[in-house]
């Protein structure tokens, strides 16, 4: 806990003295701003979610806010999740901190994901545990200004499909 407190301190105060930097021209996530519907197949249920992605703080960073239209038993959400997407200038590593409804953390290191945009597409790795990873990989349709997006459990070095899903504008 101690050693997590103070590399969160760390990347704080070095992400102070960086300048605020828009994301690069050949970024992806120009594509991904604006109000989109979610459908298609999560855990093996077919599902509808809205979901937004918002420039903040400058054009530094992207925020995903997706809520499932689906209710849990208070009448609640069953899912929603704000996702903050960022770059880094020095390497141009892509980075994301996913938060959601489904397990509260204090920003638990495995909420974090790394990628590049390759093409069309903007693969993330999540890594749980030594062996145990998560792949969520956002690919964009130009001829229909769609996503598809794909989300793997990863099991020793086994993906198995999670999620099956297309994101189309509003």
């Amino acid at each position: 806990m101690r050693k997590t407190l103070i590399w969160s301190c760390a990347l704080l105060l070095s992400a102070h003295r960086l300048p605020a930097q828009a994301l690069p021209a050949d970024s992806l996530f120009n594509r991904l701003i604006g109000h989109w519907v979610l459908r298609g197949t999560i855990a093996r249920q077919q599902t509808t979610h809205d979901v937004t992605f918002d420039w903040m703080l400058g054009r530094a960073y992207v925020q995903m806010h997706e809520v499932s239209r689906q209710r849990a038993a208070n009448g609640s959400p069953a899912y929603e999740a704000i996702v903050l997407f960022g770059r880094d200038p020095r390497t141009g590593e892509y980075g994301c901190l996913w938060l959601d409804n489904t397990g509260a953390t204090a920003f638990d290191p495995a909420g974090t994901g790394r990628g590049s945009v390759t093409g069309d597409s903007i693969p993330f790795l999540f890594h749980y545990t030594a062996t145990d990873r998560f792949h969520t990989t956002f690919v964009y349709n130009r001829a229909s200004d769609s996503w598809q997006w794909h989300m793997d459990n990863d099991s020793s070095g086994v993906r198995r499909p999670l999620a099956r899903v297309t994101l189309t504008r509003r």
